[in-house]
């Protein structure tokens, strides 16, 4: 792959197979230590839940191999329909040549395309390359708190 994000193909899922498995085993320690163990029922429950759409990115020059992944959580509320970018992780051996970027963008399309009047997402302070594309992607830092009811501070 090269430094390009038009190398990467990123494609929505919508069946939980024995290859996606391997993919979020491998990548979301990368992203979350207390992550649960990942099995082919609970990505089937993810993939079917109807506010989700579950993206992978594959590099089509190792076979196609599952190198990141995003979901794009969408919900009607009073004042809108809103959208979350959750859970991007990009597998550190292909970090830096534009996955996360790519992965990104879609998920901005498909959610401006459904309508969405807002899409946030969240970032871990000492994630500074991740701040780095948001902001490229056209995302900026909003004036807020985040609450998380029961967690521990730093989880």
């Amino acid at each position: 792959m090269t430094d390009s994000a038009s190398e990467v193909q990123v494609l929505t899922v919508d069946t939980a197979t024995a290859e996606l498995v391997e993919a979020f085993v491998r990548l979301l320690p990368q992203l979350s230590s207390s992550a649960p163990a990942t099995t082919v029922e609970s990505l089937a429950t993810i993939i079917a839940a109807p506010s989700n759409t579950v993206l992978i990115a594959r590099d089509p020059t190792a076979g196609g191999r599952i190198v990141g992944t995003l979901t794009l959580v969408m919900f009607p509320i009073p004042t809108a329909l809103r959208a979350w970018i959750e859970d991007v992780v990009v597998d550190k051996e292909a970090r830096g040549r534009g996955v996360g970027e790519a992965l990104t963008t879609s998920a901005v399309n498909i959610a401006k395309l459904r309508g969405a009047k807002t899409i946030d997402l969240t970032s871990g302070q000492s994630r500074e390359a991740a701040h780095r594309l948001y902001e490229k992607a056209g995302f900026h830092v909003r004036n807020t708190s985040v609450y998380r009811y029961g967690a521990k501070p730093g989880s």
